[in-house]
């Protein structure tokens, strides 16, 4: 086993199930927090604002400050802030994406714009897939938070982020640039947040395709916990299976 300088940590199947938090790992990050380790919390979800991830987190005992959440919305934000600034964005998702683009200086507009812009929206409707459709095929930047077909809720799974992309991307014969887990471009921001090397890092979480296939892709270490999506036999049988794996974060304790 090795100790790691800081950590990046997934939500949905490490931090909590639902809206039940798993208690190993609330004892693990604070720890984090008692010891001084540096850690950031990343989740695909776009619809919320890190500050209500941050108060959710809290909700559960765990201490955490907004700055330690890094969403799909704001990596989205910054990745195009990035490669265009001043573009005008217009945007299928929900208030999290919404305001985090704002944020960094955009107008939103429906009107000509120079980036589409997709996340999670629960209040989908022909006419914004159809003005996304448009405006990708007269050229705009196509940008879409993550590729998760389906999400998990109380009902059952829901469509997710990536089958409404799905559908501009057929319609308008476009790939769009995927920000979230498996890609490694959140995390390289996470890591570049972090200020430290690729080897003092490592990435937990309990989904291999998104959580540990993007640490995977970003070159640093994972660590699987075995309390969500993926089994310990799945993700041992990977072609690139994690560094490390574990029933709950109870285990890793002894290695901080």
């Amino acid at each position: 086993m090795k100790k790691y300088k800081a950590y990046l940590i997934d939500l949905d199947g490490t931090m909590y199930r639902g809206s039940e938090p798993i208690p190993e790992a609330v004892r693990f990050v604070n720890q984090l927090h008692d010891k001084g380790i540096p850690h950031l919390y990343m989740t695909n979800n776009s619809t919320s604002a890190p500050k209500t991830v941050a108060e959710r987190l809290a909700g559960m005992g765990v201490k955490c400050v907004a700055d330690q959440v890094m969403t799909t919305s704001l990596a989205t934000a910054r990745y195009l802030h990035e490669q265009a600034p001043s573009a005008r964005v217009y945007v299928v998702g929900e208030q999290g994406l919404q305001e985090a683009l704002e944020d960094y200086g955009f107008r939103l507009t429906e009107t000509n714009p120079d980036a589409v812009v997709m996340g999670l929206d629960r209040s989908i409707t022909y006419d914004k897939l159809s003005k996304a459709t448009v405006a990708v095929r007269n050229g705009a930047m196509f940008i879409s938070t993550n590729e998760d077909a389906a999400v998990p809720t109380e009902q059952g799974f829901h469509p997710g982020n990536g089958a409404l992309t799905s559908v501009v991307t057929t319609a308008a014969q476009q790939n769009p640039v995927f920000i979230g887990k498996p890609q490694p471009i959140m995390v390289d921001m996470a890591m570049q947040a972090l200020g430290l090397s690729k080897d003092e890092v490592a990435l937990i979480g309990d989904n291999y395709d998104t959580d540990i296939l993007a640490g995977v892709r970003a070159g640093i270490d994972t660590i699987h916990v075995n309390t969500g999506v993926t089994s310990r036999e799945a993700a041992a049988g990977k072609e690139i299976p994690p560094a490390y794996q574990v029933e709950t974060l109870a285990e890793w304790a002894d290695y901080l």
